[in-house]
């Protein structure tokens, strides 16, 4: 009998005061990496069982090699391993479910921790259980920008989450002096 497939779905992202991920050329710069915050996801992706991003995201730690990961991609009809990656399996969402993705990937039971980018996370709102939304109060990107999700700026990140049946239930200060803080959406 197949396992069954039982997975927590959470988000996580950290975006400037106006809802940005990313300059205008789709790269997070340096100011939007904070000390506390790196500290908080580092440690929420080490307890994760799974983690799930596109080909352009990326959680550079040191223990990022040893987690285990899906990536999304057009490079592949359906599911496939990562030659650069033998933790990583390769996942069109045209061509095989999440839950053939996590099969694949040998994690079907656990917490999967969505890392972005902004389309990978559109294809989850409906899913979360919770959303870390990561805000730094006092940065806004010059020149525009990506926003966290699509739709961002013409709306904010907390009204898009709203939108998808989240609500905040918590929020912790990260980073008092930077106006950095976390606040976790939650389902229902």
């Amino acid at each position: 009998m197949a396992k069954p497939h039982v997975m927590r779905i959470e988000g996580y992202v950290i975006v400037s005061a106006d809802g940005m991920l990313a300059d205008a050329s789709g790269v997070m710069p340096a100011s939007l990496k904070f000390e506390a915050d790196q500290r908080f996801f580092e440690s929420a992706l080490d307890a994760a069982d799974l983690i799930v991003h596109g080909r352009n995201s990326f959680e550079d730690q040191p223990r990022s090699p040893q987690r285990t990961r899906i990536i999304l991609t057009r490079s592949v009809a359906a599911l496939g391993p990562d030659p650069s990656n033998p933790k990583a399996t390769l996942w069109n969402p045209a061509g095989a479910s999440f839950e053939d993705a996590c099969r694949h990937a040998g994690i079907t039971t656990g917490t999967a921790a969505v890392i972005g980018g902004p389309d990978v996370f559109e294809m989850f709102m409906d899913r979360f259980e919770v959303f870390w939304l990561s805000q730094a109060h006092g940065l806004t990107i010059p020149g525009g920008g990506m926003g966290g999700f699509p739709g961002v700026p013409q709306r904010s990140p907390q009204d898009i989450l709203s939108a998808h049946g989240l609500k905040p239930e918590e929020t912790r200060v990260l980073d008092a002096e930077r106006r950095v803080d976390v606040t976790a959406w939650r389902r229902g």
